[in-house]
């Protein structure tokens, strides 16, 4: 069965949320998304209105490089109302179809598989996009594009490189326009999944097109890039076998986890900040509910031009709830397996949880000073649960990396 596959993104959508939120128009208004922590001039945008992408700006650029004659005013980012503004649109898609069949990729972008849904609304793909979109328009005041097609990648390239240029936002692609327009998108690096680091490689092999990595030999781009080269030879030709469904599988086990979507790109060692608040937010959950973990997991995504990530696990000798133990092997996860990439996403989890209702006694460690870290550690969350998570904060936390003293604020973590 053909599967009906939907990519729909919000236009701008920090910039245009920003807008809205002020009862403006966002293709009238000159508006930049920009963080007053990160100095002026030098400051990078996190977004700007359509209005000004009508005019030549990229979303990401630095105040000073914008040209003088182009007049625009600042807003700082408000993460707590991109947030509640893309939970509504992922209800508006929840009343056409189950979450089951939706895949949140990023605050702003989601994939909807409407196959089983066509039936039931008397309606073909390109209308029921019509129908959304409109829904998303009128609620929200969102403008969104959508890409349709038969798999995720095709939806995603469709989404990427037509939708947004026609009038009503809406590209449909199937198998019978690979060559025709999948073929001929240059440079690799504008293709989901294909960065500038692995375009210079592929350009190495003289591969500048998708035509010229689906007519490649494939033994060899599997000898060059294992597996991956075998997916990018497939989306070439314009097949993609993953599913919604397939990110939809089920914690065999217990399981705790936290990640945070950031707002400019990351590096080491900034990012290592954001690692350890992360860490220490989730051992506070494994003491407030008197457990231990003994397997974590680090996820990295990267920012969206460069389309790729990186998920790695470490199982412990023994189960803990310190955050210094746990931060150290999440620190060599991540030392391991960094490209030295712009991060945009990090993501932690802790799973083998079990009750702390033991001690473990090894040679190496002393039991006192144990009971003392541990005693310190829930004084600071009894103060913490007393007058707020801001009310103690590590010195780390006052760095321009560090996103805790914001994020407390901004998601309820403080007293008045």
């Amino acid at each position: 069965m053909d599967k009906h596959i939907m990519c729909i993104d919000l236009k701008s959508f920090f910039a245009s949320v920003e807008c809205i939120d002020r009862g403006l128009d966002p293709f009238t208004t000159p508006l930049v998304v920009a963080s007053k922590r990160e100095g002026s001039n030098g400051a990078i945008t996190l977004a700007v209105a359509p209005y000004l992408k009508k005019q030549g700006l990229p979303s990401r650029i630095r105040l000073y490089e914008i040209p003088k004659n182009i007049k625009y005013f600042i807003v700082p980012p408000r993460m707590k109302l991109y947030v509640k503004k893309s939970k509504e649109v992922v209800s508006i898609y929840a009343n056409f179809i189950s979450l089951d069949d939706i895949h949140i990729y990023s605050i702003d972008e989601c994939f909807l598989d409407v196959t089983n849904y066509l039936k039931f609304y008397k309606m073909s793909d390109i209308e029921l996009a019509k129908k959304i979109l409109q829904a998303i328009k009128d609620k929200t005041g969102l403008t969104a594009t959508c890409g349709i097609g038969p798999n995720l990648f095709l939806a995603k390239v469709a989404m990427d490189t037509e939708a947004k240029k026609n009038n009503d936002g809406i590209a449909k692609w199937t198998f019978e326009d690979v060559e025709a327009k999948l073929w001929h998108i240059a440079p690799l690096s504008k293709v989901w999944g294909i960065g500038p680091r692995m375009e210079k490689r592929l350009n190495a092999l003289n591969i500048y097109s998708l035509k010229d990595l689906a007519l490649y030999d494939t033994q060899k781009l599997k000898a060059k890039f294992g597996v991956l080269g075998i997916e990018l030879h497939n989306h070439a030709l314009g097949i993609d076998n993953s599913e919604i469904k397939d990110f939809k599988t089920e914690a065999k086990e217990k399981s705790i986890s936290e990640s945070q979507v950031l707002f400019r790109d990351y590096y080491a060692p900034d990012i290592y900040v954001i690692i350890r608040e992360i860490t220490e937010n989730l051992c506070r959950r494994l003491r407030t509910n008197n457990f231990i973990t003994k397997t974590i997991y680090l996820h990295i995504t990267y920012s969206k031009e460069y389309q790729s990530s990186f998920s790695h696990h470490v199982t412990l000798d023994t189960a803990t709830d310190f955050p210094l133990i746990i931060y150290n092997n999440l620190k060599l996860i991540f030392d391991k397996y960094y490209e030295n990439l712009p991060i945009r996403k990090v993501g932690i989890a802790f799973s083998s949880l079990s009750l702390n209702n033991y001690q473990q006694l090894d040679m190496f460690n002393n039991i006192e000073d144990k009971e003392k870290d541990s005693n310190l550690l829930k004084t600071v969350d009894m103060i913490k649960d007393t007058f707020g998570k801001n009310s103690i904060l590590k010195a780390s936390s006052l760095l321009d990396a560090s996103t805790a003293k914001e994020r407390n604020h901004m998601l309820g973590g403080h007293h008045e």
